[in-house]
């Protein structure tokens, strides 16, 4: 791989959690940045120029592209709940938006992509921490449909038109996180008081890997400074490598902000008891690395942001 001098890059999904941190770390490498959107600008950091264009609007992405270089693509549809009751609009948006951009950047003449997927494809193997050798085995249909989508860039770079760099990414968290579905943002609601209690399922001793907003960002950046060339597409996993339990996230969230937080304890469900990263191919390939994703620091910034 070698190194990538400055470029101007499309960031897909620009208006969301991860794509506006995304824009702010590559603008502070010293890239150009525009941020697509599907209306209008809400989470774009300001100054930066934004084109609209909806992922299935070929023709629209087409002229989004013009003057690019590169494109992070982390446009898409993410609860996994919700990909229960409408699986198709998963498979739509995801691996339909993720083929007519990739369709558009032919036919714009831009061959570099870095895309955001999800560690969920692996399931819920046995051995721990994962790595990338893992067969892929996804539990639902958000992560059939980002496998899906991983394929066809993988099928896209093997013709010759395309370099890519595909980012498993495990629980981000930390900074201000919209989703009030995700379980940082549940604890830190019950602390503020606009919760009365925290329902979990279980008794809280599922681990998780979780990695800091920030550090995920940089990881994109890594990526697009190492990208593998034409043909190639490789893919890392992004976590900090380190487990955290629901009970040690609710102990520490409770130590920092001085505030009692209730718990609900609702029947066990099946869930695998243990989910971490092995991240060591980033580390030494896109020499990239965490340096905000210990438990305290994710949950100080994201009660510092509410």
């Amino acid at each position: 791989m070698t190194d990538n001098a400055r470029m101007r890059v499309l960031v897909t999904g620009a208006n969301g959690y991860l794509g506006g941190a995304v824009v702010e770390a590559l603008r502070a490498d010293g890239h150009d940045v525009v941020g697509l959107v599907h209306r209008a600008r809400t989470r774009v950091p300001h100054g930066v120029p934004v084109r609209a264009a909806d992922l299935l609007d070929t023709e629209a992405l087409s002229a989004a592209l013009q003057g690019v270089d590169a494109v992070c693509h982390l446009a898409g549809l993410t609860r996994v709940r919700e990909s229960f009751g409408d699986p198709l609009r998963f498979f739509e948006v995801n691996v339909g938006g993720t083929v007519s951009l990739l369709r558009a950047m032919g036919e714009a003449g831009v061959g570099k992509v870095v895309f955001a997927s999800t560690a969920s494809i692996y399931g819920t193997p046995e051995r721990q921490p994962m790595g990338e050798e893992l067969s892929d085995r996804p539990p639902h249909p958000y992560a059939v449909s980002k496998q899906a989508a991983e394929s066809a860039i993988a099928a896209q770079a093997a013709t010759g038109r395309l370099a890519a760099v595909v980012l498993r990414l495990f629980n981000i968290a930390g900074g201000a996180d919209p989703d009030p579905t995700r379980i940082v943002p549940r604890i830190l609601a019950v602390a503020a008081g606009d919760s009365p209690c925290l329902a979990i399922n279980g008794d809280g001793t599922a681990v998780r890997d979780y990695v800091h907003i920030g550090d995920a960002a940089k990881a994109f950046v890594a990526a697009l400074a190492h990208l593998p060339g034409l043909g190639e597409c490789v893919r890392y996993n992004i976590g900090s490598g380190n487990g955290t339990s629901v009970n040690e996230l609710i102990a520490e969230a409770s130590r920092l902000t001085g505030r009692a937080i209730a718990v609900e304890h609702l029947p066990a469900v099946a869930e695998p008891p243990l989910l971490v990263s092995d991240s060591g191919l980033a580390h030494r390939e896109l020499r990239w690395g965490t340096v905000s994703s210990d438990i305290t620091t994710i949950l100080r910034d994201g009660w510092a942001a509410r």
